[in-house]
């Protein structure tokens, strides 16, 4: 059958319900008709009578045809599958203008999973898309869940009662209130998915070898030697035990229920082994092996995109493929499904890596250092499962209190720093990002490049409150102090030590890293005893101008007194309430001298992180440090901002890309004029000057002086050229002014040449706004001027903005103090250009047509701003990678 070309098929989209499990929604078709029909016979009568007001056991042909032939606009429908199944649908119809009757059946099994919910949200978003901003829906005063659905949608709910059922109606434009009810259903039900994953009471490895060496030999021994503290079976059609476990040729012949599959049979054969899964209901998949989008070509892409498509239709979340496993050290499982020789022991990290290949050396490298880890995952290719999902789950894991990610790239950078924000609040978030160089994405990942610059990705780790470092390395040792030491209350460092050359470098050390010497190093010498190092600590500790300790031992070659030491660091660590690092003995890591262990012999804070020289410390110091002053302090709120009008900004940007057919439009100055008057923006007027002629009008016409400049990109801000003429009040200054820029720079057409008032003096800075396919939109701020263009002095941040957003944003740049009177300058309406960048964000944010916008120059005085020009493209929107419905990437 040809497909409708009406049909939108971007409304379909994997969702996570309430419980974990997975979903698919889409637009109903007529081909749909066997499946309602077969769906509405499982339907009990009781939600019929729900749905219709009346006992209605079968639906006619008539009716069938009614409900699965709709045209996507006044009449929409979306039905939600697990596997060929139909288990809900939803529907909206239109009754007035921007105004439609929205309804819901749920197939009773499924009920309470949250259907409803996502399906509302995904109706709304479809009737925003055409045009209505209301829906009314009448409800039996009996049907509860549908009721509740509505009640908790987090929109403004009117419900009365007339003729025997409750009317409900409703706005759908989201608002922060509702958006927040959907960020907060989003993060239980991903956070669920993943606790699915790594909760599971029973573990079937699908491709299990008696071949010592093959992966599916290593990872039913790793489960078993873990002591795995469920039920274990291998899967193998031509063994009938592997490695002392009972086998069995399919998923679906396992006696018991199977929560979890561990896949490792080559690629081509996965596919089945998913479909074997999802028949004996199995609720999620690891896969480790490799084959698929990580070969670069398009048979692995397509089969790692049919893997997701079958796994997450049939209700499964998928880690991998091309990964090394998952780890849980909670002792209730005992879980090693992976590929790992060396495992950490157990602890409060949690740690992803997106590489299966680096993932065994960085848990090498935690076990040696004797971090302790609570949960582990490879994602490898990253096809479903992301550092996104795991933030969800260990935001709330009680087990787990730092967490560390090693990303190789960003499905979902707008999603990730919303998430990662919300984590850091309450627990520390460290990452490494590779690929920083190329901003590139690894073969396997299936997302696009970042095509921000790398300080804007900076900023929105920055932004998010995550500790972003450079590599694995430093990822551990700022983790050391984070999982053992409390946070520092500021950034002044007591120093003491036995060697008065290392003192001296740790005095470096901590200024270099940007910390405070909160006093003189105090040098014990070379025979230091550790009474004298007890006595150091804690008058250091009781000094109210030193918030941490960096701790310097190298003993004599003689010496026998590291033990006492490694003791007294040890109580003192554990009786202060200040992080104190040391460099004992140039170790890396936690020394088991210095490890204060839990009931289970784990590592507990209190335990004292070592470095192999002082910087190291300093520098992980520095970093806990920046964090605890992040998280202490106000992260602001999104203020209300007067005078925008959002509904006719966007009716002008779709009006303009309709009239055109290139997907991608420079606005003329009048329409950039119309579009920032929308935001409440206003700027100078200017008036076209192709001849002499023209120039003269429009000097009498604007009857002061004025400037002629040249607004052609190629002459803008070119140091060796004159491009504006200022000060013009005289017919006569018109035409030297024209004579003279005609000459120099071009003919005065192809440099655009216009008259505009003159503006009031003023430091002159640019806001700029661009659209990213991966990030959306993103603000950036600058001084105006070719020294901020060849130093990128620009400070980044990713709508919405915070009050603390703009003003930092204003503060970062390096070029800021010309703004606050450097060298008798004037004082800038800083406040002014605070109100701007929350204007620009907003029009960023509100309209994905806006692919670029630059404001350049704005001239702030010290009391309000000028907008001297401005240039913006729209083009045809993609859908964001965030929409105001749940969807998995």
């Amino acid at each position: 059958m040809s497909p409708d070309p009406a049909y939108p098929a971007h409304w379909e989209a994997d969702v996570v319900l309430s419980d974990g499990g997975t979903a698919h929604v889409r637009p109903i078709r007529p081909e749909d008709a066997d499946r309602l029909v077969e769906f509405y016979s499982r339907v009990s009568d009781e939600s019929k009578y729900y749905r219709f007001f009346a006992p209605y056991p079968k639906l006619s042909e008539r009716d069938v045809s009614h409900f699965t032939h709709v045209d996507h606009d006044g009449r929409v429908a979306l039905i939600m599958q697990v596997g060929e199944e139909m288990i809900a649908v939803g529907r909206y119809d239109r009754v007035a203008a921007g105004e439609a009757e929205v309804s819901f059946l749920v197939e009773d099994g499924h009920q309470g999973r949250g259907v409803g919910t996502v399906l509302l949200e995904h109706l709304a978003q479809a009737a925003r898309e055409r045009g209505l901003h209301r829906f009314v829906a009448d409800v039996l005063p009996a049907n509860r869940r549908m009721a509740t659905v509505f009640a908790e949608a987090g929109y403004t709910v009117d419900d009365h009662f007339e003729d025997g059922v409750v009317r409900v109606e409703f706005e759908i434009v989201p608002t922060d209130h509702s958006l927040q009810v959907m960020a907060a259903r989003e993060h239980r039900a991903e956070a669920r998915s993943i606790e699915r994953l790594l909760t599971p009471r029973s573990v079937a490895v699908v491709g299990a070898s008696r071949s010592v060496g093959k992966a599916g030999q290593t990872l039913i021994r790793n489960i078993m030697e873990n002591r795995f503290a469920g039920a274990v079976y291998a899967v193998n059609p031509e063994a009938s035990a592997v490695a002392g476990v009972a086998a069995y040729p399919r998923v679906q012949d396992v006696p018991g229920e199977v929560d979890l599959a561990v896949v490792a049979v080559p690629a081509e054969a996965v596919e089945d082994v998913v479909l074997d899964c999802a028949a004996k209901g199995v609720k999620g998949l690891v896969v480790v092996s490799a084959g698929f989008a990580e070969l670069g070509d398009d048979e692995g892409h397509a089969r790692q995109a049919g893997l997701v498509r079958v796994a997450r239709m049939n209700g499964m979340r998928v880690v991998g493929p091309n990964c090394l496993g998952i780890v849980n050290t909670d002792p209730e499982y005992a879980l090693n499904a992976s590929l790992a020789p060396v495992l950490p022991a157990p602890g409060r990290v949690g740690l992803f890596a997106q590489s299966g290949a680096l993932g065994t050396a960085i848990l090498s490298d935690g076990a040696a250092r004797g971090l302790g880890l609570s949960t582990f995952v490879s994602a490898g290719n990253r096809a479903d499962v992301s550092g996104n999902d795991l933030l969800q789950y260990w935001r709330d894991d009680p087990a787990t209190e730092v967490v560390l990610l090693y990303l190789e790239s960003l499905g979902n950078p707008r999603k990730f720093s919303r998430i990662s924000r919300r984590v850091a609040e309450v627990k520390p978030v460290v990452a490494v990002k590779g690929g920083r160089s190329t901003q590139g994405v690894p073969l396997g990942h299936t997302v696009q490049p970042i095509e921000v610059p790398q300080a804007a990705l900076d900023a929105m780790f920055r932004q998010s409150g995550v500790i972003l470092v450079s590599t694995i390395s430093e990822m551990f040792d700022v983790a050391q102090v984070l999982a053992y030491q409390p946070l520092p209350e500021g950034g002044r460092v007591g120093v003491v030590g036995n060697s008065s050359a290392l003192c001296m470098l740790a005095y470096d050390a901590v200024i270099g890293a940007g910390l405070e010497m909160g006093c003189e190093p105090v040098d014990l010498g070379v025979s230091a005893t550790a009474d004298g190092y007890a006595a150091a600590l804690a008058d250091l500790a009781a000094r109210p101008e030193v918030d941490s300790l960096l701790v310097v031992f190298t003993p004599a070659v003689d010496a026998s007194s590291s033990e006492e030491v490694a003791r007294v660091l040890a109580g003192a660590s554990s009786a202060g309430r200040k992080p104190i690092v040391t460099t004992f003995l140039g170790s890396r890591g936690v020394p088991e001298q210095m490890r204060m262990l839990d009931e289970h012999g784990v590592a507990r804070r209190g335990s004292v992180p070592s470095y192999p020289s002082v910087e190291e410390a300093a520098r992980a110091l520095a970093r806990v440090t920046s964090y605890g002053v992040w998280r202490r302090r106000r992260h602001g709120h999104v203020p209300e901002t007067a005078g925008i009008e959002a509904g006719p900004a966007r009716r002008r940007a779709e009006a303009v890309l309709a009239s055109v057919v290139e997907d991608t439009v420079e606005l003329a100055p009048a329409q950039i004029a119309e579009l920032l008057s929308d935001y409440g923006i206003d700027i100078l007027p200017m008036s076209p000057a192709p001849d002499l002629e023209s120039a003269l009008a429009a000097l009498e016409e604007f009857d002061a002086e004025v400037v002629l400049k040249a607004t052609a990109t190629h002459l803008r801000h070119r140091p060796d050229l004159a491009d504006v003429w200022r000060n013009i009040d005289t017919p006569d200054e018109m035409r030297d002014a024209w004579q003279t820029m005609s000459s120099t720079l071009a003919d005065p057409a192809d440099a655009r040449f216009v008259v505009q008032p003159m503006a009031p003096g003023g430091v002159p800075i640019v806001v700029r706004a661009r659209e990213d396919r991966m990030f959306g939109p993103m603000v950036s701020f600058g001084i105006s001027g070719v020294t901020t263009e060849l130093l990128g002095d620009r400070s980044y941040r990713i709508p919405p903005l915070t009050d603390v957003d703009a003003a930092e944003m204003v503060r970062e740049v390096k070029a800021a103090p010309v703004l606050f009177g450097y060298r008798g300058g004037i004082m800038a309406d800083v406040a002014a250009i605070e109100d701007l960048l929350h204007r620009v964000s907003r029009m960023s944010d509100d309209l994905p047509e806006l692919a670029s916008l630059e404001l350049n120059p704005v001239l702030v005085g010290e009391n309000g701003l000028s907008v001297v020009n401005a240039a913006a493209r729209l083009s045809r929107p993609a859908p964001r990678p965030e929409w105001y419905a749940r969807r998995l990437a």
